[in-house]
């Protein structure tokens, strides 16, 4: 009995010790990662609480231009998303990546996942909003012609900042999700595209299937793209994209789907990925990335 006693009491040491390191871990990890998003933008927009920092990046032919709001993973602004708003540009783009998380920027999941936790939705709206207004004003953008793209985190807020704001004109969803009444969805006036992938253990395809069906069900007009066999966030920064494969490919719709909402190209030969497969079991770490970014 006093050696079961023991072993329990062990056990109950180690792991408030695990908990109280995890927690002490996120704010030594903002500690040491003071300084990266100031490090990486090279703008700041007026905000409603302070100026907002964001990387802009213009075309370099003449405006004006239409514009992309693209929204970060819930890591934070990091240098991935800077390269790919580089690469947008050079479409003739006008490319804003704000940081909604006021500053903050990780690698370590715990505080990735203490920011997507602690960050109010009606902050990011409101910063967005301020993004959005800033963009207007400028006699380089085309106001009608804005987007919102994001990735992870990002892509669910730029399916929440359309249902906030009607007025953008088409939004991009990479590996995102939220859950949305079905009526809500009448009120998107853009084309919406969706990027998964059809191993993703975060997001079950079923949400993503149903997700397609109540966006055209709302006519909305929808293309949802299943890459199959790739995971959760299998578009990385810009070597990933270049080396072609899935991410690559995923760019190119990107691309296409941009081209004929915001400039009424159609792309031709554009070749559109349909193949569904079912996911892989959802993981624990799958399960805490849904729960706390496709929950928050």
């Amino acid at each position: 009995m006093q050696l079961l006693k023991r072993v329990v009491g062990w056990i109950v040491i180690v792991i408030g010790v695990g908990i109280l390191g995890l927690g002490l871990s996120i704010p030594i990890d903002a500690l040491i990662g003071r300084g990266r998003v100031e490090a990486l933008t090279n703008t700041t927009i007026p905000g409603p609480a302070g100026p907002i920092r964001a990387f802009v990046v213009e075309p370099t032919t003449p405006g004006p231009h239409p514009a992309v709001i693209m929204i970060h993973e819930w890591w934070g602004l990091r240098p991935d998303i800077i390269e790919k708003a580089t690469a947008l540009a050079a479409d003739g783009y006008l490319v804003v990546a704000p940081d909604t998380f006021r500053g903050a920027s990780t690698t370590w999941i715990p505080r990735a996942i203490y920011q997507v936790s602690t960050t109010p939705p009606e902050q990011v709206q409101a910063d967005l909003d301020a993004v959005f207004s800033w963009l207007i004003a400028r006699a380089d953008v085309i106001a009608d012609r804005i987007a919102i793209i994001g990735f992870c985190y990002g892509g669910r807020t730029s399916l929440l900042y359309t249902l906030h704001n009607p007025a953008v004109a088409a939004t991009g969803i990479f590996y995102g999700m939220a859950a949305v009444e079905p009526s809500a969805l009448r009120q998107i006036r853009g084309p919406v595209l969706g990027i998964f992938g059809g191993a993703d253990a975060s997001i079950p395809l079923s949400e993503v299937e149903q997700l397609e069906r109540n966006l055209r069900a709302a006519g909305v007009s929808t293309r949802f793209v299943i890459f199959p066999d790739q995971p959760h966030a299998f578009v990385g920064g810009i070597d990933s994209i270049n080396a072609g494969g899935a991410a690559g490919d995923a760019w190119q719709v990107l691309r296409a789907f941009l081209a004929e909402a915001l400039k009424g190209q159609i792309p031709a030969g554009q070749k559109w990925p349909v193949e569904m497969r079912a996911t892989h079991a959802t993981t624990f770490a799958g399960w805490l990335h849904h729960r706390f970014v496709c929950g928050w």
